[in-house]
């Protein structure tokens, strides 16, 4: 049996050293737990053992997941959300981080009002234009972010990317530093609704290079529960 619980210690050292590396504070850094296909109990581990952000990619499995882990965590939504979800998706999820249009975003904004939720997201944005990755392209994120600024029940903040599968983490860098560089030049927008202190970025293989990019969260899966369950 996988021990999440060290797993989790060698994660949070591997961070605190890539934020020492380049100057940051690794408590500006959080680890999300990318928890797809895994078990109620490895998720309970995960959190007993200090994990506070839990990441699902699908409705209906996060669903019957935070039925049964009632702690005190922030569930949030990795995956692709389509808009036929989002009326299950809001109050579901407290932080949606794969945003990538308007269309969404407004029906997201209908389900809030409904509801009476502030709609908690992040952008995604697909820096490489891969077909086979959701996510908006780089020149459509401000249209995007000016949309949200005219609705009332959502508010974005942050951006999150994936960056293209390669050998070398090293290859990641380049997207990482784009997203953070991206980020700094929307930030003088300063639109309504718009507050983009999170970047989400870097997964178990590529972790500490987006840490010394920026990365504010984490996603983290294999480094923290072994392989994925299929």
């Amino acid at each position: 049996m996988t021990d999440v619980a060290a797993n989790y210690r060698k994660i949070i050292d591997r961070i605190s050293e890539a934020a020492a590396k380049c100057g940051r504070n690794a408590r500006e850094i959080r680890l999300l737990a990318a928890a797809k296909t895994q078990t109620v109990e490895a998720i309970g581990a995960a959190v007993d053992a200090g994990v506070r952000l839990i990441g699902e990619n699908y409705v209906q499995e996060a669903k019957s997941k935070r039925e049964e882990v009632s702690r005190q965590v922030e569930w949030h939504m990795i995956g692709h959300l389509q808009r036929n979800k989002a009326k299950t998706s809001v109050g579901l999820f407290d932080v949606i981080e794969t945003l990538d249009n308007t269309t969404l975003a407004r029906e997201l904004d209908k389900e809030g009002r409904k509801q009476n939720i502030k709609v908690r997201a992040l952008i995604e944005v697909n820096l490489a234009g891969e077909a086979s990755k959701s996510g908006t392209t780089k020149n459509k994120v401000s249209e995007l972010l000016k949309a949200v600024g005219e609705l009332s029940y959502v508010s974005i903040e942050g951006l999150l990317t994936i960056p293209p599968a390669g050998e070398d983490c090293e290859e990641a860098r380049p997207y990482f530093r784009e997203l953070r560089e991206l980020r700094d030049k929307l930030q003088g927008l300063k639109l309504p609704n718009v507050d983009l202190k999170e970047l989400s970025m870097g997964m178990t293989h590529d972790y500490p290079i987006a840490v010394e990019e920026g990365a504010t969260i984490v996603r983290i899966g294999t480094a923290l529960f072994g392989p994925r369950r299929t």
